[in-house]
């Protein structure tokens, strides 16, 4: 994994809070890399944007009934700036996440949190612009029914795969990861990509045919950014 220093992550994400998910993926499909999509995410605080590096947690159901189980403790632990990834196998039985992680977590300066799961309270997450990002939505406790298994390993969310230090971007389109090694590359292409279809779109509106727009300012190609200047 390749961390970047403290100041450079945080000016690869403030660049990459300002960049549609849908230009994120087709700078990753540029580069033929592995799946990156985290199928089934919605987002439930629509119009807010999570990014950051993953801080990973993964659950596992109660096997000691016997015994109480409260809710898991590992909110202390994760950096500010991070995007906390919860693997809980998709379960649509109990939650994950509630009102009271996701204040400590917008207190704490987090970047939000998508889990392969269920949520809940999530009005009081919609109410505080908490980013919060999930496969399904509960209000039945996660208490005695599942246990924190272990927190930063390689999670599975619905197929693809995010290790710890890979790179989340979620919106109101859905999530994907960015490994940690591609995120710079990826930023930079993604920019390109939003800066060719913006010269298409406003050579389009100005009255030009779109199919010679595109292939003007180069939509089959357009992190190469190769549009004639700025010139209409």
């Amino acid at each position: 994994m390749i961390t970047a220093a403290p100041a450079a992550a945080e000016a690869l994400r403030e660049r990459l809070s300002c960049l549609d998910t849908a230009a994120v993926s087709d700078a990753m499909d540029s580069l033929r890399t592995l799946p990156c999509v985290l199928p089934g995410i919605k987002a439930r605080t629509p119009g807010t944007v999570a990014c950051g590096p993953a801080f990973t947690v993964r659950y596992r159901a109660v096997d000691d009934a016997a015994t109480f189980h409260n809710a898991a403790n590992y909110i202390d632990d994760v950096p500010a700036g991070s995007v906390v990834v919860v693997d809980n196998g998709g379960s649509r039985t109990c939650t994950n996440w509630g009102s009271l992680l996701s204040s400590v977590a917008l207190h704490r300066g987090i970047s939000g949190t998508v889990v392969h799961g269920s949520v809940r309270d999530v009005s009081e997450s919609r109410t505080a612009s908490y980013p919060l990002f999930s496969t399904d939505v509960t209000m039945v406790s996660g208490k005695n029914r599942v246990v924190l298994d272990r927190t930063g390993v390689e999670v599975d969310i619905a197929g693809t795969h995010v290790a710890p230090g890979d790179w989340i971007v979620a919106d109101d389109n859905g999530a994907l990861r960015i490994p940690a090694d591609l995120v710079e590359e990826v930023v930079r292409r993604a920019e390109a990509v939003e800066r060719t279809e913006s010269r298409i779109r406003e050579a389009a509106l100005d009255g030009n045919r779109l199919d010679e727009s595109r292939a003007r300012f180069g939509y089959a190609r357009p992190w190469e950014d190769k549009g004639n200047s700025d010139k209409h």
